[in-house]
């Protein structure tokens, strides 16, 4: 029981305070020997309610190890500073696109797309090459002259023989049309 208590006893003297975050989260760390390796151990103690969502994000990355030095009070203000003119910038763009939007009124048309909504075909469709009366018929006679070659290969093999090994020339081949024995 005696080495328990030294042991807690110790870990909390053998700790170094480094700094505090704007909600009174207080930050530690520690070195000791793990493996015969010195390594070094970062830690929160919470003021108040437990909440790992107030730990602001320049010192998860310190507890994480991602930065080397833990940031400093003035390097804090200035962020935050930043941060705050970013929601006022937001905030002023935002007003300005309602501003915009109650000029123009509903004199403009607005669709939304839901999940029903799909896209618009038409105007893909519209945006197709349109294929000449030419094209149509050239097509149609190639269509017709594949059939009838498909068919000649289909009477030649029922007059041949079937067998297991696989037969055929470089010549005959015609892509898309071998299908597997049944």
């Amino acid at each position: 029981m005696s080495r328990i208590w030294s042991k807690i006893t110790g870990m909390m003297r053998n700790r170094t305070f480094i700094g505090a975050d704007k909600t009174g989260n207080q930050y530690y760390v520690r070195t000791e020997l793990i493996d015969g390796i010195m390594k070094e151990k970062r830690w929160v103690e919470f003021k108040g309610e437990v909440d790992s969502t107030s730990i602001p994000v320049e010192w998860i990355c310190w507890l994480n190890g991602q930065r080397k030095v833990a940031p400093s009070p003035e390097e804090m203000a200035m962020l935050e500073a930043r941060r705050q003119r970013v929601k006022e910038n937001v905030a002023l763009l935002k007003k300005e696109e309602e501003e915009r939007k109650a000029r123009e009124g509903s004199s403009r048309k607005i669709t939304t797309m839901g999940k029903g909504d799909g896209p618009d075909l038409k105007s893909f469709i519209q945006q197709l090459p349109v294929a000449s009366e030419g094209d149509k018929s050239g097509e149609a006679s190639e269509a017709t002259s594949n059939k009838q070659k498909e068919k000649e290969v289909a009477d030649q093999a029922k007059h041949e023989p079937e067998s297991a090994e696989p037969t055929g020339s470089g010549a005959s081949f015609r892509p898309g049309t071998w299908q597997p024995p049944s």
